[in-house]
């Protein structure tokens, strides 16, 4: 039988055959069905939408990055190291290049992004501080920050860590993605930023130089002295230099671990999935496990302080409040001229989430359902009100707001899949969608999110800043990449954030024709079941002279299984991670996968080069 070949039986809505060879699909895929669609559909008005939200997303960041980049990919901005303003938030201008990539979009979005973060790196290693000391030799070392807490390592990384979507096969890109989890499995020893006798990151500071091990000041958080009236607008209000410094002058205690060092098993997981060396598995579970027992000592409230010895608020004075970003972690902000709440420790729930990944295992899930309960159950009646705390310090809870604490709830519900954790969050447009309901959702979001990329270029064509007037956040607002309602949508997946997660997602698309990821052009997708062991998607060939050829993926890195498939009245066996698509001119059809999840080693191969 040649490759063109295969026995079809007719059914009602489709031509179901085995695939036993096609051009430019490797053996895993030849051992998989293939579902050939010819029952016509007119293009419904979401894949229309889908399909012009690719496009323009693609028009959009093209006219962003010839505004904002020059060639070297450098970002035209004023150099600054800092956390109100840094190499983070330089790089962060390009957050969703690669999911939209990925999705479908054209190919150059992606060699823009790379042009990016190779001029990235050069341009925030060739960078200095004056008084800053950690940084006076380049605020990059070795293509990573020298050291910063993982709120900012986390948005520098937004980018780089989904690049395998798309690339997986970049030399640079697999040489760095080792290097940086090394940093963290101690396999440089100028970065010695873990303890694995206590299993703790040693500081809120740590990177490429490792971690600092002292008390931080407002110089180390603010940067060196900048010029701001009737310059610049920093994005946290100050007005001056000197209100920067007090901005950060009590982000003092950063000695010992806190929650959002969880960030760094993405490092681990990406190295994991493009090796599949089991070094970067077991560190990584060992890490996040010394947490959920932490969190289970602690009344199931994870602790935001863990001292140098492994002791729950061990640099704190035993508060488990306590630190920089801990759940007591009030100070004054000079801009507003108020007190602010910035408890930042719902960060560390992604390394969970990568834990959950690997395993399925619903252990890394529990705990922070049960925080969620305990939290809430703190509740009080003040004047006929619920109030609900979202902080605690030496008197308790405090913060008291008309909000349920709902930190995660959303990722937890997907990831688990149960009723009762979807009762656990706020109202979701999406979740009520999939639930059957809101069935006008897919098209207000998709034209959301086309509206937003229209408002952004807009607002960037009357940005009137220059480079000696712009801070690296300051273009920002103007990135137009909209991904959220594709990434629902099409995938049946979460946005990742600005937190350097990976892409948590139920299916993702190949073409195997162009060899590349994300759907083939003309082609759209559209998920409206997801449950813990089912996934339905539409999919629509909106060209009515041309076939389309579309490879699914069950999962974002492969790690779930297809059961079986069925379209129309007759189901088929699938039994593996993929199966192959061909659309007819201007067809369409429904497909409805049984589906175990959480079964297969994650990878970022192609499902092509899959053994």
């Amino acid at each position: 039988m040649t490759a063109f070949e295969c026995v079809r039986q007719t059914f009602t809505t489709a031509i179901l055959c085995l695939l036993v060879g096609a051009v430019g699909i490797g053996s895993v895929i030849a051992a998989s069905p293939r579902i050939t669609i010819e029952t016509p559909l007119s293009p419904p008005a979401w894949a229309l939408l889908e399909r012009e939200l690719l496009r323009a997303n693609a028009a959009a960041c093209r006219e962003f990055f010839e505004k904002y980049f020059d060639e070297r990919g450098f970002l035209l901005c004023v150099e600054r190291w800092g956390g109100d303003d840094g190499p983070d938030d330089a790089i962060e201008n390009c957050l969703d290049w690669p999911i939209l990539h990925a999705l479908g979009a054209d190919d150059d979005v992606l060699e823009l992004y790379k042009q990016a973060w190779e001029g990235h790196l050069r341009q925030y290693t060739l960078a200095r501080t004056v008084d800053v000391p950690f940084a006076r030799d380049g605020m990059y070392y070795k293509e990573f920050p020298v050291m910063m807490d993982w709120l900012h390592n986390g948005e520098g990384l937004v980018v780089f860590n989904l690049q395998g979507l798309s690339d997986p096969t970049d030399a640079r890109f697999g040489q760095r993605v080792k290097r940086y989890a090394g940093f963290y499995l101690n396999e440089d020893p100028g970065a010695p930023n873990y303890d694995p006798e206590h299993k703790i990151i040693k500081s809120l500071f740590n990177g490429s130089r490792g971690p600092l091990m002292r008390k931080a000041t407002g110089l180390d958080w603010a940067g060196d002295p900048i010029e701001v009236e009737n310059r610049f607008r920093p994005k946290h209000g100050e007005t001056s230099y000197a209100q920067m410094i007090e901005h950060f002058k009590d982000y003092n205690d950063i000695v010992g671990d806190h929650p959002q060092n969880l960030q760094a098993t993405t490092l681990a997981l990406n190295a994991y999935a493009l090796t599949h060396d089991d070094k970067y598995k077991r560190w990584l579970l060992e890490y996040v496990d010394a947490w959920r027992e932490r969190m289970l000592v602690n009344g199931n409230i994870i602790p935001t302080n863990i001292g140098l010895d492994g002791t729950i608020g061990g640099e704190t004075g035993g508060k488990w409040w306590g630190g920089v970003y801990g759940w007591g972690f009030s100070v004054y902000d000079p801009a507003s001229k108020q007190v602010a709440h910035r408890n930042r420790h719902a960060a560390g729930f992604q390394g969970f989430m990568n834990a959950y990944l690997l395993t399925g295992n619903d252990r890394y899930l529990d705990p922070w359902r049960k925080q969620l309960d305990t939290i809430n159950a703190n509740k009080k009646i003040v004047d006929g009100k619920t109030l609900y705390p979202h902080m605690h310090g030496a008197d308790g809870w405090y913060d008291y707001r008309p909000d349920k604490y709902t930190d995660n709830a959303l990722e937890l519900a997907y990831l688990s899949m149960q009723a009762d954790d979807a009762a656990r969050g706020p109202a979701n447009g999406w979740i009520t969608y999939l639930g059957g309901k809101n069935p006008g959702y897919p098209e207000q979001a998709l034209r959301g999110d086309l509206n937003h990329v229209r408002d952004r270029v807009a607002a960037m064509g009357n940005d009137s800043t220059t480079p000696d007037t712009r801070l690296a956040d300051d273009p920002m607002e103007y990135n137009p990449a909209s991904v959220t309602s594709l990434i629902e949508l099409m995938l049946g997946g979460v946005h990742p954030g600005r937190s350097g997660s990976i892409l948590f997602c139920r299916l993702r698309y190949f073409d195997p024709e162009s060899r590349r990821a994300g759907l083939p052009e003309d082609v759209a997708a559209l998920v409206d079941e997801l449950t813990a062991e089912r996934v339905s998607v539409t999919l629509s060939n909106v060209n009515q002279l041309e076939s389309r050829k579309v490879i699914i993926q069950a999962g974002g890195y492969g790690e779930h299984q297809f059961g079986a498939v069925t379209v129309g009245d007759t189901t088929t066996p699938v039994d593996g991670p993929h199966v192959a698509i061909e659309l007819e001119p201007g067809a369409g059809a429904r497909l409805s996968f049984t589906m175990k999840r959480h079964v297969h080693r994650p990878t970022m191969s192609f499902p092509w080069d899959q053994p």
